[in-house]
């Protein structure tokens, strides 16, 4: 809702239910989330199919010794979590586009917790 309320430059002061702010977005519910899952899927699909400049770094490792302490978060290991497969299946499965559409839109479908 933070950023929803950033988007229509509502101060955090202002006291108004979170029910009018998505009445204003015109949205029914929080889907944020999952639109921004949506697209960084797609892009990666439209990436592994082409050959260029970023899938060349996508593939690719960097030579040496990593840096001290927890590693960071990679942009493929969200990929991989969200699909359920490794990113070598998911880059076979993107050639696919109909077969990773479907993959898409399973992790990001919005499902009701239990």
């Amino acid at each position: 809702m933070k950023c929803y309320r950033k988007i229509l430059r509502i101060p955090w002061t202002a006291r108004r239910p979170n029910q009018s702010i998505l009445q204003e977005l015109g949205m029914k519910e929080r889907r944020l989330l999952e639109n921004i899952k949506q697209l960084k899927l797609k892009y990666f699909g439209h990436v592994v199919r082409h050959n260029n400049l970023e899938k060349l770094c996508l593939e690719g490792a960097v030579e040496g010794r990593r840096g001290r302490g927890r590693p960071r978060r990679r942009w493929t290991q969200d990929i991989s979590d969200w699909l359920g497969f490794s990113v070598r299946e998911a880059s076979k499965l993107a050639q696919d586009r109909d077969g990773f559409r479907s993959a898409v839109w399973e992790a990001t479908s919005y499902k009701d917790p239990p």
